[in-house]
């Protein structure tokens, strides 16, 4: 073996691999992205997976509102949109190829569009997921919590589709169409928008400006308790990547709205990690992390998670607890 080829493979085996899956396109900006930034600009390969198109998603920057060419062809639209974000991110990218669903407003909720990703059996989904584990064979996965972070049908789903994928992926006899069996060692939930972030955010523009576009958020939250964080990673370097990834998608970011209320460096000083919580781990782990690869031997986990019949050591993964006429899938 030469001299290069040895470099070639210690680079190879201090890389690792993570997959998040989200929704739409611009979820992948607004919620964790300033951590993929941190671990795609240290050498570790980061997949985004966008579930839908986006395709019945809202205009909501003004200066876009009558444009001709976003009204012509959305989704195509947001599809420029996310290869734009994909490159300032560093990440890869694929479509799952479902349609959105919309947010369905009213009293009743009226049903899903017919066709749409919310309605989709999960003998359709979670294969179409399988196979991109089982092709790009990721170390962690994140994706949203039981409730979807919030409750939007594709949000939700993203989260089924997300854990049965995970919980499958190390099974050789789970859709052994879609690939050898990998098992992704950690699975996470985005907490980026926690109470305490956000109260701290709040608290930061009453004291410079008087006034603060949180103030709602914290009504909101009054007499709920808090989501579970166990992972805290610092990544207030990157806050300005994360940014731009978030204007790249011009239709569904008003670049005057309450995402850039502070400057990335105003953030930075007053809250510089992004929050995560870990649903299940093949692994143990420290108590209080700071790296959604902790206790990853770089060394030695594709062995293990291609090693089949693994235990989990932590297995936080619950129920929803969404009123039934919320939940999808």
């Amino acid at each position: 073996m030469t001299g290069s080829d040895q470099t070639a493979l210690n680079e190879d085996r201090s890389s690792l691999r993570l997959l998040a899956v989200h929704a739409h396109p611009d979820d992948e900006s607004s919620k964790g992205s300033a951590t993929v930034a941190k671990y795609t600009a240290a050498g570790h390969r980061v997949m985004v997976v966008s579930c839908t198109g986006g395709e019945r998603g809202d205009i909501l920057n003004p200066k876009l509102a009558d444009n001709p060419e976003v009204k012509r062809d959305m989704a195509e639209f947001r599809r420029h949109e996310m290869a734009k974000a994909a490159q300032i991110l560093g990440i890869e990218h694929t479509w799952l190829g479902f349609v959105d669903s919309g947010l369905p407003e009213g009293d009743p909720r009226p049903p899903l569009p017919t066709g749409s990703f919310g309605l989709e059996p999960l003998q359709v989904t979670v294969p179409a997921l399988l196979r991109v584990i089982r092709e790009f064979r990721p170390h962690v996965m994140t994706t949203y919590d039981e409730n979807g972070g919030y409750p939007h049908p594709d949000h939700i789903m993203t989260h089924v589709v997300s854990v049965a994928a995970f919980q499958a992926a190390g099974d050789p006899t789970a859709y052994p169409q879609t690939g050898p069996a990998w098992q992704p060692l950690k699975l996470y939930y985005d907490r980026g928008f926690s109470r305490e972030k956000m109260l701290a955010m709040h608290e930061a523009l009453l004291e410079r400006d008087g006034e603060s576009p949180f103030g709602d958020w914290m009504k909101r939250w009054e007499g709920t308790p808090p989501p579970r964080i166990t992972t805290r990673v610092n990544v207030g370097d990157y806050f300005g990547v994360r940014e731009q990834a978030l204007l790249a998608h011009a239709t569904q970011i008003d670049p005057d709205g309450s995402f850039f209320a502070l400057s990335p460096a105003e953030q930075a000083k007053i809250w510089p990690t992004e929050e995560w919580e870990l649903a299940a781990s093949y692994l143990p782990v420290p108590a209080e992390e700071d790296d959604l690869f902790a206790g990853i031997d770089p060394a030695t986990a594709d062995a293990l998670a291609s090693k089949g019949s693994l235990d989990l050591v932590v297995d936080d993964i619950r129920e929803t607890t969404l009123p039934e006429n919320l939940r999808v899938g």
